[in-house]
């Protein structure tokens, strides 16, 4: 994916052809003498069964992004952003920080780059500044990206608690996610845009950064991995914009919410912004009553779907407390408070099915590669080396193999697919907290996204910046190498506490 730049899906089948081959003629599978037929069925069932139920979420967080689109949530949403504050700076700081990861925690897969990226050349940022500052500024958000897929996926594939993995990776964020506000203000202030308040820029962004943390870590800790990235952002932005408004006059001067003025729906700008905005209430109050109300969200755990095969392989669902299906309640509830067409709702979910075609391909062959290394005993052969070799040290490392994971994949939720497993074996071979090396894992994967080489490309492409993407990562490399080292550093202290 790296060196020859092939997509994700012809990479991870040739990944799943290497690994059965390993399985079968180096380690011998482990599925308890089955054979090689039952061990392929076995392991693929499980792969597609954590594949549909992952994309579940995806389809539905997308159903309610090409709703936006079509119904001009969005449009409304981005226009009373950029319209807060008349400072360059200050909107950079609510394009590439609370806009960006409120795209994540609501679509996540790309889209915060795509539509923060051109927002903020209109802005005045250069392309190459634009890519970087929107990488950066919405990566605190990954590891709950698209209404915690990552952390989700983590728990699925590892058995352990989604919610106090949630707790730990954002604990990692919310004690040094400081860094990550203070790089995109660095950037801003490199890119020599003007301000009308350059000795306060900088405490402005001081508070832009709590503002979103704070919730960030009080979601996580009290409803879980679905709400800190979205909560966050919509909390945090409406503390900081009534900040400003008490303190800084209401500028006048407004930002286009498009790289193209004139493909701007002016009857969309129109709506009233509850109703631009209703899937995501909707949304918001659906994850707090069944995350925080215990009969409310004990009655929706009652019906379970299980599946056992062969003795070995496994898989089980609460299919009424899935994330899956309050988004895609909050989807139709958001439509119709929009007072959307069921043709509108239709067309939305079709373009939102194809979008998502070739990374459910891809999250299949990547999953089927995992549980054939799970089960074929590769996750244990690696485990064993990690611990021979980084004893001492593997706190430290666990972020970076995160990062590494990202950085090859493109995407959180595959890296933590990958490296899931064999961090929980490490950690419980080196007698380290597992929760604390699973969330180290999830925060580098998500701080991952900045060196991508995936998500450059897919920036640049907005901004017309095909050909220069290895100026944005120059940009972006050292940022993310201190974010994954600090959070090192902080799982060294954890483990050793």
């Amino acid at each position: 994916m790296v060196g020859r730049q092939w997509p994700a899906a012809p990479a991870g089948a040739l990944g799943l052809g290497t690994a059965f081959l390993l399985a079968e003629t180096r380690f011998g599978d482990s599925a308890a003498g089955d054979g090689v037929a039952q061990f392929a069925v076995g392991t693929m069932s499980e792969a597609l069964f954590s594949a549909a139920m992952i994309t579940w979420i995806v389809v539905a967080a997308l159903c309610i992004y090409e709703l936006q689109l079509r119904s001009g949530g969005m449009d409304r949403i981005q226009d009373a952003i950029a319209s807060i504050s008349g400072d360059p700076r200050i909107k950079v700081l609510l394009v590439a920080w609370f806009f960006a990861l409120f795209l994540e925690g609501a679509a996540g897969f790309g889209t915060p780059i795509a539509l923060a990226a051109p927002l903020l050349v209109t802005i005045g940022l250069r392309p190459v500044d634009a890519v970087a500052t929107a990488l950066l500024g919405h990566a605190v958000g990954v590891s709950f990206g698209a209404i915690g897929t990552p952390v989700i996926t983590q728990s699925t594939i590892t058995g352990v608690d989604a919610a106090s993995i949630a707790r730990m990776t954002a604990l990692y964020h919310a004690a040094i996610g400081g860094l990550m506000v203070w790089m995109v203000f660095r950037l801003s202030a490199s890119a020599s845009m003007s301000s009308t308040a350059p000795g306060r820029s900088g405490l402005w962004f001081g508070l832009g950064g709590a503002a979103f943390l704070a919730p960030y870590f009080g979601l996580a800790v009290w409803l879980g991995p679905e709400l800190p990235t979205l909560g966050g952002a919509i909390l945090g932005l409406a503390v900081f914009a009534g900040v400003l408004a008490l303190v800084a006059p209401r500028s006048k001067a407004r930002v286009e919410a498009s790289a193209s003025p004139a493909a701007r729906d002016d009857h969309a700008l129109a709506m009233p912004l509850a109703r631009a905005a209703a899937p995501y209430l909707v949304l918001t109050g659906l994850v707090a009553l069944t995350r925080g109300v215990p009969w409310i969200k004990e009655t929706l755990q009652r019906p379970a779907v299980e599946w056992v095969m062969l003795g070995e392989f496994s898989g089980s669902v609460e299919p009424f407390y899935h994330p899956g299906t309050l988004l895609l309640v909050a989807f139709v509830c958001g439509g119709l408070f929009q007072r959307t067409s069921l043709y509108g709702l239709a067309s939305a979910a079709v373009a939102a099915s194809i979008k998502v075609g070739p990374a459910a391909v891809a999250l299949v062959a990547t999953l089927g590669m995992s549980r054939m290394m799970v089960h074929g005993g590769m996750i244990d052969a690696l485990a064993i080396l990690a611990a021979a070799y980084g004893a001492g040290s593997w706190p430290l490392m666990a972020p970076l193999v995160g990062v590494l994971g990202t950085f090859t994949t493109g995407s959180a939720t595959a890296s933590n697919v990958l490296f899931s497993d064999f961090q929980q074996d490490t950690a419980a071979r080196l007698n380290l907290p597992v929760v604390e090396m699973l969330g180290a894992q999830t925060a580098g994967a998500g701080v991952g996204n900045v060196v991508a080489p995936h998500n450059i490309i897919a920036g640049g492409a907005t901004v017309g910046l095909t050909g220069k993407e290895g100026a944005v990562l120059r940009k972006t490399a050292i940022p993310c190498a201190v974010y994954a080292t600090a959070c090192g550093l902080l799982s060294l202290l954890m483990a050793r506490r």
